[in-house]
């Protein structure tokens, strides 16, 4: 796998998933939305993690900086 996420993109997130769990944890979300959520913000650390999304791929779309 091509890295294709760049650190602006890895960082928002893991910000994101960070407030996903708070919210969730803290009761503001629950049943089958928050679980959802919760799941995504699993996928969302896991990408940041291998730094590879695999939706950016079929579109093209890579936010790495490239090497000279």
């Amino acid at each position: 796998m091509k890295q294709n996420m760049g650190v602006a993109d890895r960082l928002i997130r893991v910000v994101i998933a960070a407030i996903i769990a708070v919210l969730y944890f803290t009761g503001t979300i629950s049943g089958t939305i928050g679980i959802i959520l919760l799941i995504l913000a699993a996928v969302f650390v896991l990408t940041s993690l291998v730094r590879f999304c695999p939706l950016y791929k079929p579109m093209g779309i890579n936010t790495s900086k490239k090497k000279a």
